[in-house]
């Protein structure tokens, strides 16, 4: 009798174990549920239409707030700057830009991985900012924009006669780039009134003409508000002249956002 008391016993005990972990094992799940962190999810955000007439993009997208635009920054036409052996190399002597001789510097045009920020729907700034060196915005062929400087308060001057055919040229490391029009977009694959890019504030840069003739009434930052073929209910934008500061002015309109390289 007392044998099978002790069997008894032991087999309550064994089941009193096994519920037991059971349930440590059911407490542990949820407790790992409750502290992992919340899954991802990716919404969708429409992109407008204009901004896929940046030809030059490899990629485009937004978060709602903001509009990335991926380029390698590499011009579509030919240079000067290119290496010999590419098939966009092209020889060029003679004039510039503004009747410059033209002195090829001694950089050769490079790839790199940009990526533009821009407000999606850009508004004046209550504090304009200074435009800094290097990129300021991006042309359509995915070429970036720069300022009216060749460094800290240095004019132009002396960098016009390195401009190629089509007024562009590399820095140092490679980084090709337009100070002023860009003369493949305003003559081959569009027109001196036609949209150019973006600067990085988000607001849209437009050629040196408006109806077949020069640009006039401009603000402290190079440009006006009213509408244009691609906003017809009208918008603030800049126009690239022929003089200073040829892109833009007093600083940016609105409040720029970044860019990487």
């Amino acid at each position: 009798m007392k044998l099978k008391f002790i069997k008894n016993y032991a087999l309550i005990l064994i089941l009193v174990s096994l519920v037991s972990c059971s349930e440590d094992e059911e407490s542990i799940t949820n407790d790992e549920v409750s502290t992992s962190e919340p899954i991802e999810t990716t919404e969708t955000t429409e992109i407008p239409a204009i901004y896929f007439k940046i030809y030059g993009a490899t990629n485009i997208t937004s978060d709602g707030t903001y509009v990335t635009i991926n380029t390698n920054g590499m011009p579509d036409h030919k240079s000067v700057y290119y290496p010999i052996s590419d098939e966009l190399y092209e020889d060029f002597s003679g004039t510039t830009f503004d009747g410059y001789p033209f002195v090829k510097n001694p950089n050769v045009i490079e790839s790199f991985d940009y990526s533009f920020k821009i407000p999606l729907n850009p508004t004046e700034a209550t504090n304009h900012v200074a435009t800094p060196l290097g990129a300021i915005g991006v042309s359509l062929n995915g070429v970036p924009l720069f300022n009216q400087y060749a460094g800290p308060d240095q004019p132009l001057t002396d960098e016009f006669q390195s401009f190629d055919k089509y007024w562009g040229h590399p820095t140092g490391n490679g980084t090709f780039h337009y100070h002023i029009e860009p003369l493949y977009l305003t003559t081959v694959t569009a027109t001196k009134s036609s949209l150019l890019g973006f600067l990085l504030d988000g607001f849209p840069v437009y050629g040196p003409e408006e109806n077949g003739t020069d640009v006039t009434g401009l603000d402290a930052y190079h440009g006006h508000n009213h509408a244009t073929e691609d906003y017809p209910d009208g918008t603030y934008h800049y126009h690239i002249t022929n003089t200073d500061p040829y892109i833009n002015g007093n600083g940016y309109y609105g409040t720029p956002g970044t860019v990487t390289q």
